[in-house]
């Protein structure tokens, strides 16, 4: 058993290049981790790492011993793994997070739902904007709406979504409705966190920047502004679908849709998903599909 002192310790700050979350992710400490990390270069007579005070990176033998034990590490936590799984059901905290009005409209319902199924799971739900980083905060899964930058997550889509231009019919009336994308820049739009709103033309994506009177962080505040009759708005449908459906608002410029974006599970890597993210991301995906 000497021979595997270390080795987790090892794969896991190797992949995620820091003592920090390599700590999170085997629950341990930092000073823990660095310290059987060490033992296991003084056992080889290898240095692994190389260590500065802003990164941590791989020396030449450290990517080959890394090659060599990271399927190792990662086929024993996949045997221990099925076999726990075997004998109990979900347990323990599962931590998400996700956008705000998306997740108060549809995430907290379903993982409120989620628990009545699995009553061994406790939920810790964080609703943010921020793109928050799942290693160093602990979290299971994110929900991630739209374009997916790069990044070693794995994601899966659970549904989509479409962004809709709209105003209030007393704006339109005033100042007529836009029938070209050049002539939004007669109007006033009301600006999101980006000032930057995204279009299809005959085909083809097309990003158009936009100004107005107002710039705010929150599509509920900005919905509030367009039912207000103060500009064009861009969001997502599930922000105006009721206000479209009672003619709160009007939705203008259709011919122009961009492509529907992805609703996406984020998590990390790793490997074997417990059975708590597991079922959670399904049932995700299932009740969303429906």
């Amino acid at each position: 058993m000497a021979q595997w002192e270390g080795v987790s310790e090892f794969v896991a700050v190797a992949q995620f290049g820091s003592f920090t979350a390599a700590a999170n992710k085997l629950g341990s400490t930092v000073v823990k981790v660095s310290r059987r990390v060490s033992q296991l270069e003084q056992r080889l007579g290898v240095k692994l790492l190389h260590r500065t005070t802003r990164k941590v990176t791989l020396t030449e033998a450290g990517r080959v011993y890394f090659g060599q034990c990271k399927h190792l590490v990662e086929g024993l936590e996949n045997a221990e793994l099925a076999v726990t799984q075997m004998q109990s059901e979900p347990r323990g905290v599962l931590k998400v997070t996700a956008p705000v009005t998306y997740g108060e409209k549809y995430v907290a319902p379903l993982a409120h739902r989620f628990l009545q199924q699995y009553p061994q799971v406790d939920l810790d739900l964080n609703l943010t904007n921020q793109t928050l980083d799942l290693v160093d905060s602990g979290i299971d899964v994110a929900i991630r709406l739209g374009r997916l930058q790069d990044s070693t997550l794995i994601a899966k889509r659970l549904g989509e979504r479409q962004l809709l231009v709209c105003a209030a019919p007393d704006y339109l009336a005033e100042h007529g409705e836009p029938q070209t994308l050049a002539q939004l820049r007669q109007h006033q739009c009301l600006v999101g966190s980006v000032d930057v709103w995204r279009f299809s033309e005959q085909g083809s994506g097309k990003a158009l920047r936009v100004s107005g009177r107002i710039r705010c962080n929150s599509g509920v505040a900005l919905l509030d502004a367009a039912c207000a009759g103060l500009g064009l708005v861009q969001l997502p449908e599930y922000y105006v679908a009721d206000r479209i459906a009672s003619g709160a608002l009007q939705e203008v410029l259709t011919e122009y849709r961009d492509a529907r974006e992805g609703i996406w599970a984020v998590y990390t890597p790793n490997r074997n998903l417990s059975a708590k993210v597991r079922l959670f991301i399904d049932f995700l995906a299932e009740s969303l599909a429906r």
